[in-house]
């Protein structure tokens, strides 16, 4: 059956959808020690989704460094709190790693922030920002493009929430997991619509 995508996804339309929810084992990472073992873990597998979360700030002048690395697999996220690890060795490893593909959105901001807690080389990873424009997708949030590829919805209501706290709560421990998972599933849904050609453009979803 041809999958229609759209230019632009109106946020409107997004509000009834099914949620999308990461389906997998989180594993929380807040020790130096315990980052090498994840590390090695994630290196195993072929693909890997990536995403960060900062602490919110709401007074001028006042910014965090970035609080939380969360790294996907199909089945498991590890989420790295680098407020309490730090950019280990193991972590820069994987961050400069250049054999698996790890898949990020608006990634070149993230890896900025990144680059103020630890200097490194960016390895492999793919913007689903490009991927998304060429093929002619205008709106490219991660929210949006999910619901234009996938007919559900990403929650965004964690985004501004504590991460820094002294524990993460279920629901943001879920919230990060299923950003950085999402990436996974964009991606290979490009390359199956790019290799199929079993797609149509349309204009603007309301």
């Amino acid at each position: 059956m041809m999958k229609i995508i759209f230019t632009s996804f109106d946020k409107a339309a997004i509000t009834n959808l099914p949620r999308a929810l990461f389906p997998g084992k989180i594993v929380v990472v807040d020790k130096p020690e315990d980052t090498e073992a994840a590390v090695n873990d994630l290196l195993s597998h072929y693909i890997l989704g990536v995403d960060t979360e900062t602490r919110p700030s709401f007074k001028r002048g006042q910014a965090y460094h970035v609080s939380l690395l969360q790294v996907s697999t199909h089945d498991t996220c590890y989420l790295f709190r680098l407020h309490h690890t730090g950019i280990t060795p193991a972590i820069i490893r994987l961050l400069e790693d250049t054999t698996v593909p790890k898949v990020g959105l608006s990634w070149h901001d993230d890896l900025l922030q990144l680059h103020k807690r630890a200097a490194f080389k960016a390895g492999y990873f793919i913007e689903l920002q490009d991927v998304a424009k060429n093929f002619g997708i205008a709106d490219m949030s991660l929210q949006k493009l999910y619901a234009n590829l996938f007919h559900q919805k990403i929650s965004k209501a964690q985004r501004l929430s504590n991460w820094e706290a002294s524990d993460l709560k279920e629901s943001q421990a879920l919230y990060a997991a299923t950003d950085a998972w999402c990436c996974i599933n964009l991606y290979e849904e490009f390359k199956r619509l790019s290799a199929t050609g079993d797609y149509e453009l349309d204009e603007l979803r309301v």
